[in-house]
């Protein structure tokens, strides 16, 4: 089984977590830039967490045998300081880096005019970069945030289709498809989606566009979610198929947009920056299968 998790955040995880990915049939991840959980002070933090997505975030994937891409932008939280909104400026000479996919997570938080203004600017970006944009629905006031932020796409010079909306549920799913855009779901331990939810929605709304992710981040969540919902979609009747379609050709057919999805893992640099991860050597060297293609994993 090949898994593909299209929004996890891979910073706030560790190497077991790579591992154990891998270990579960994970070949391919997208990490979104989010916010800290505490406020940035300036732009220059942007500029090192950006970096880091391009060039350290891809090393430690690329060592347990995982393609690692990511989608840049000014989330929406942090749209609303205005120590963070020079970021606006700095994007366009990341945006043309060979391993973004997206621009992402841009969207609502608190439905603010700040937000507003954020969010169009940046389907602006992504269309002048010919990328699709991941999008961000807030956790409050769902169905209105949903209406909002489909108002602002059909404004935008960015076509519909090349517009993954995340984070839905039961209340935005249909409004969601009907628009034409892309469905993400993220399946949380506590909190969002769970597993059951999920499988009740695709049999309700079908495979069609639909992205399945963990969304693992630095609070409770849980980066096998993506393996878990295609073990209970198999139990619950769907096909090998079904299961293959949602959680890889759907995400690498979104992100294929961008024209720069490389999933052919290489073996990396002994290190990166000077730094190699490696603390001695390890005892079973199975799990880091650098050189091994998504196609024959």
């Amino acid at each position: 089984m090949r898994l593909f998790d299209p929004h996890i955040h891979m910073t706030s995880r560790t190497t077991d977590d790579y591992e154990a990915m891998y270990r579960a049939g994970v070949r391919a991840v997208v990490e979104p830039a989010f916010w800290l959980g505490q406020p940035r002070t300036s732009p220059a933090s942007f500029t090192d967490y950006f970096d880091s997505l391009l060039g350290w975030e891809p090393f430690r994937a690329a060592q347990y045998g995982i393609a690692h891409h990511c989608t840049l932008a000014l989330n929406p939280k942090e749209a609303n300081d205005p120590r963070c909104t020079p970021v606006l400026d700095l994007l366009p000479r990341y945006l043309v880096k060979d391993n973004v996919v997206a621009v992402g997570e841009i969207g609502y938080d608190s439905m603010t005019p700040a937000e507003d203004t954020a969010l169009a600017a940046q389907l602006q970006l992504a269309a002048d970069h010919g990328l699709p944009a991941l999008v961000h629905t807030p956790h409050r006031d769902k169905l209105a945030g949903l209406r909002r932020t489909l108002d602002v796409v059909r404004e935008s010079a960015l076509p519909m289709d090349r517009v993954l909306v995340d984070h839905l549920n039961e209340t935005t799913v249909k409004e969601a498809k009907d628009s034409g855009c892309w469905l993400g779901f993220s399946v949380y331990p506590d909190t969002k989606m769970d597993e059951e939810r999920m499988v009740a929605i695709l049999r309700s709304h079908g495979p069609e566009r639909v992205l399945v992710n963990s969304a693992a981040d630095w609070g409770r969540s849980d980066p096998l979610k993506t393996r878990k919902v295609a073990d209970l979609m198999l139990a619950e009747g769907f096909t090998e198929d079904d299961v293959d379609r949602v959680l890889w050709r759907n995400p690498v057919a979104f992100y294929g947009l961008s024209g720069r999805l490389t999933l052919d893992v290489t073996a990396p640099e002994a290190t990166h920056e000077g730094n190699s991860i490696q603390r001695g050597v390890p005892k079973d060297e199975s799990p880091r299968t650098a050189g091994v293609t998504a196609a024959e994993a």
